[in-house]
């Protein structure tokens, strides 16, 4: 049992950790905000990626209010990775709200309600209050369990600080937490009298000798000192979403879990508002604007696009970033011609970066990391195959490529993709170009062909 649980939790690991941009982890840049050639699963686009380090300068300093950021360049540069990059490069605190901009037309609910909503998932709110905490090292955990197996659970635990020792008798929730949590002596945790909640901060100095299994999320504290019964002020981040939700619904907080939040009155957003802003001036709440995220913004119309200009004069307004492939075309909803697709009164507030196509080294870098992160071995000489693919096709069918590669060499035996894997796939596998060419030679074969 034990054996099949392990493995079920290794799938599910490799799942998560296996994306388009599970690689990003950052910039990738220098202290002087000036990029490395391949850092934090950042490769090229130089130009670009200082840009987008001056842009977190300015996030951090709260110097962006009214601004938004415009991703432009052609299919496969780079864009989304460099939304990614901007975003942990901010923090994991800092929300990120990621959406395409054909999901507004595809929503149980109006264009603006739908935008409403991702502008204020992407604001969060740093709560600050006062709160009874019990902390200190446990010394004892003692669970009696009756002998019959019916009646519920009892026990007592012993804490401990530098100054002073108590008891507790524990009730059968609390000793489920405990167990949830697998304290065991030795372990310094803090249990918030309130809500019962018990949180492990890790284990003492005085016990790193004990032969205990260390595994990497180990961490060693120092004994807490002072009373083992304290007032504490804690800080918890919320969305404004999450807020209009819970204070909106008969359900509460539960409305979060079921998805189904429909559209929240103005009224409510209105007071929500105002008392976010006398907990600020109160000192008990600090604003923390994150970062909208919209890719393929050209399928947003004229209508969004005013809704979105308005949106960024407002006082809670998030970092928008905008990204698009297309060129001068039209702005859906009119007749009119403009660069991007977007209307001019927008495009004056944005502040345009724009990405390069790869070359042939930054493209087997990338190709290199794709594979490393898939957990996959390419020959050199099946690397420069798929470079070669990568410049006269795409870069994203180069990766695409990757993986049946390496079930194909996998099939013949061999623990590397080589070049006759890639041969194969690329022959199973057609990439655009090819198929337009088929399509043109077969035309008249094809249901509705011009």
């Amino acid at each position: 049992m034990d054996v099949s649980v392990t493995k079920e939790v290794r799938d599910l690991s490799r799942l998560q950790r296996i994306g388009v941009h599970s690689h990003i982890r950052g910039l990738g840049l220098t202290d002087e905000l000036k990029p490395r050639n391949s850092s934090e699963g950042m490769v090229g686009q130089k130009k670009a990626r200082r840009a987008a380090g001056v842009i977190c300068q300015m996030i951090r300093q709260g110097k962006i209010a009214g601004r938004g950021i415009l991703l432009s360049g052609q299919p496969g540069t780079g864009k989304t990775a460099l939304a990614m990059g901007i975003s942990k490069s901010l923090g994991e605190n800092t929300p990120f709200t990621a959406m395409s901009g054909s999901e507004i037309f595809s929503l149980e609910m109006s264009k603006t309600e739908a935008l409403t909503q991702a502008l204020r998932k992407s604001m969060g709110v740093k709560i600050k209050e006062e709160t009874d905490l019990i902390e200190g090292e446990v010394v004892e955990l003692q669970i009696d369990r009756p002998a019959n197996g019916k009646g519920a659970k009892i026990g007592k635990i012993t804490l401990k600080t530098t100054d002073m020792e108590s008891v507790y008798d524990l009730g059968e929730k609390m000793i489920e937490a405990l167990s949830k949590q697998q304290v065991t002596a030795g372990d310094v945790i803090t249990i918030d009298k309130a809500s019962g909640k018990i949180t492990k901060l890790g284990r003492s100095f005085a016990r790193s000798h004990d032969y205990d299994a260390m595994g990497p999320s180990l961490k060693f504290v120092q004994c807490p000192t002072g009373e083992i019964q304290k007032r504490k002020e804690i800080e918890q981040i919320v969305s404004l979403h999450e807020i209009d939700v819970i204070n909106s619904r008969p359900q509460g907080f539960l409305t979060l879990f079921s998805g189904d939040t429909g559209e929240i009155s103005s009224e409510i957003r209105e007071q929500i508002d105002n008392k976010i802003s006398a907990w600020r001036e109160e000192g008990k709440a600090t604003i923390i604007p994150g970062v909208l995220f919209i890719d393929e913004v050209h399928m947003l119309d004229i209508e969004c696009y005013s809704f979105l200009n308005r949106a960024l004069e407002t006082e809670l307004a998030p970092i928008l970033i905008l990204a698009t492939n297309r060129g001068v075309t039209t702005i859906r909803g009119t007749e009119q011609l403009s660069a991007h697709g977007l209307p001019v009164d927008l495009l004056d507030r944005l502040l345009i970066v724009e990405t390069e196509p790869y070359q042939a080294g930054e493209l087997e870098q990338i190709i290199r990391i794709r594979a490393e992160e898939e957990d996959v071995q390419v020959s050199p000489d099946g690397l420069s195959m798929l470079v070669k693919v990568a410049s006269s096709t795409t870069l994203r069918y180069a990766m695409n490529l990757v993986t049946p590669a390496f079930f194909v060499s996998k099939k013949r035996g061999s623990p590397k993709i080589d070049i006759q894997d890639i041969q194969r796939v690329y022959e199973l596998f057609i990439d655009m170009g090819r198929s337009t060419q088929f399509l043109e030679e077969y035309q008249q074969k094809f249901v509705f062909n011009s």
